[in-house]
């Protein structure tokens, strides 16, 4: 093999890479599960396809994450979006080509009622946001707006190990109604999954869903089984504890799926984009409370400081 396949690749760099057509050296830095998955050949042939009319990518978004660097680049016209990890090494674990597509019109509909973080002290935005790229439910109408929130300390989410819940920051923490409102539906009883596995029979684990005003209702998921504190047909105020933060459901470790939408069937509704109540709308890599917000996740857009990181 040739040596100029051998060469790092600089992650901040790929989008010239890509451009200038290395996509042998591209492959040859991925994991073995990606060459397994996918041929060099098959990789070629979409990278070319992909790349064709594109004269430059700009990097939209970079985070460090569960000791990965993700990158976003988009194409001029932001058409198109160029998806990496990397690892500390360098590794490519992940890398999607896809169109960069979003959906102004719903974007543009907020809740009528604010809401506040129905969690207590500071979480990580592990989903969240307007594309696909920082949010994976947004391809979902059912899900558009939806976030999913761990606990985070020295950029991990556990602590010694993962091998049960309980090792997780988030598991056990307390969850709460997000705003006044009438519960009016609740499902519980739902095992907690082992670490990553998951239970896609029952998707929403364990969860609650609150009518709010303006025929809003949020929905609280995953939590821990037999641990919701309301029943049907109870009025709970603003910051009630309604629950515990669990692994029920379609879910690989403890964390919380917050969603507002328009009808209490979270298969047959539409998400709602959330209005908060005295915070920014958070998105992927910030840091939440409700009291502040902080972009500690997200990675300066500069070399230098992101490689002060690993140092």
């Amino acid at each position: 093999m040739s040596k100029q396949f051998n060469k790092p690749i600089n992650p901040e760099k790929f989008n010239l890479i890509f451009l200038n057509e290395e996509y042998e050296r591209i492959y040859h830095h991925t994991i073995k599960d990606f060459q397994k998955a996918v041929t060099f050949e098959q990789f070629r042939e979409v990278a070319s396809s992909f790349n064709q009319r594109n004269n430059n990518y700009k990097i939209e978004y970079c985070l460090k994450l569960q000791n990965l660097i993700h990158y976003v680049w988009l194409d001029e016209q932001k058409e198109k979006a160029i998806a990496v990890s990397f690892d500390e090494q360098d590794t490519i674990h992940s890398l999607y080509l896809k169109p960069f597509t979003t959906y102004r019109k719903s974007d543009a509909r907020y809740t009528r009622t604010s809401y506040i973080l129905p969690l207590k002290g500071e979480w990580f935005v592990f989903w969240g946001g307007t594309n696909e790229f920082i949010n994976y439910h947004y391809v979902y109408e059912t899900q558009r707006y939806a976030y999913d929130f761990i606990q985070v300390k020295d950029e991990l989410s556990y602590k010694d190990t993962k091998l049960q819940n309980e090792d997780f920051y988030a598991f056990n923490q307390e969850i709460l109604a997000p705003a006044n409102g009438e519960v009016v539906k609740i499902i519980d009883g739902i095992k907690d999954n082992i670490p990553g596995e998951m239970n896609t029979a029952y998707p929403a684990g364990n969860y609650v869903v609150i009518k709010h005003r303006f025929r809003e209702y949020s929905m609280l998921a995953h939590l821990r089984q037999n641990s919701i504190k309301v029943k049907e047909g109870d009025h709970v105020k603003e910051g009630q504890c309604v629950g515990y933060c669990g692994n029920s459901g379609n879910s690989s470790e403890p964390h919380l799926h917050f969603q507002i939408m328009n009808t209490p069937d979270f298969n047959e509704g539409k998400s709602i984009r959330i209005r908060f109540k005295g915070i920014e709308e958070p998105v992927q890599g910030d840091f939440v409370s409700n009291a502040k917000m902080s972009k500690e996740g997200m990675l300066p857009r500069i070399p230098q400081l992101i490689k002060k990181l690993f140092k």
